[in-house]
């Protein structure tokens, strides 16, 4: 029973205007679903984060117990012992995650979309998922974005990263510094340890703001989705 493919994920998607060569992945923070996260985006951007050429996909993460809520029932990408940063990781939940988010990944590449045209991150512990996904399993992705998000202090990515000899994607990360629920400390450890790793990282910060998204954030992470999948010149037949 173990071993059952996890069902695929509910999702949310906002079109491109034009021809779809490429696709991004946004992953929720703890709690939220994948229509929640898109509503956020949409009433701080008065419209939808949409592109051109661009699929933008909102998964919803399944519901589970969740350790800091005592086990109740919630949509979170995986457990944790603790939101901290020096707890050991949930790392079962973590993994099986991944399965379910690779799933997501090659639908995409179905679609004629490569791996170097799809972008992932999230908020919070999306963002935290999206650094494992890539880092982990898919480091042939365009790039991994991060806001006010944060690895735990011995995270299994820093050990796949040690052993790692190839080209790894780019890392947006976003943190505000009065983030009371994720520290901004553990947004910066975490990128500096990325960084010694190999990754090339930056890290955008944004004073006076707490554990929450604002529309110059939006508009800095736009600018770079478009820096990391331009749109292409139609292939000439």
């Amino acid at each position: 029973l173990g071993m059952a493919a996890p069902a695929a994920l509910r999702r949310s998607v906002v079109s491109p205007v034009g021809r779809h060569t490429a696709s991004l992945i946004f992953l929720h923070g703890s709690g939220d679903t994948g229509q929640g996260a898109r509503a956020w985006i949409k009433q701080i951007l008065n419209q939808d984060m949409a592109f051109q050429h661009i699929k933008v996909i909102y998964p919803t993460a399944p519901a589970r117990p969740y350790t800091p809520m005592k086990g109740a029932f919630s949509n979170v990408w995986f457990d944790r012992y603790k939101i901290c940063n020096d707890v050991p990781e949930h790392i079962e939940s973590i993994d099986s995650m991944c399965r379910g988010l690779t799933d997501l990944i090659n639908d995409e590449v179905k679609n004629g979309i490569a791996k170097n045209r799809i972008l992932i991150g999230g908020f919070s512990m999306g963002g935290g998922m999206a650094m494992h996904l890539a880092y982990r399993f898919h480091q042939d992705l365009a790039g991994v974005f991060a806001l006010s998000s944060f690895l735990n202090k011995d995270s299994a990515v820093y050990q796949a990263l040690k052993r790692n000899e190839s080209a790894l994607p780019e890392l947006f990360q976003c943190h505000g510094t009065a983030d009371e629920l994720v520290l901004y400390s553990w947004g910066e450890e975490t990128n500096k340890m990325l960084k010694s790793l190999g990754v090339s990282a930056s890290l955008h910060t944004f004073p006076n703001l707490n554990h929450e998204l604002n529309r110059t954030e939006i508009e800095k992470l736009k600018s770079w989705i478009v820096e990391k999948l331009p749109v292409e010149a139609p292939k000439a037949n």
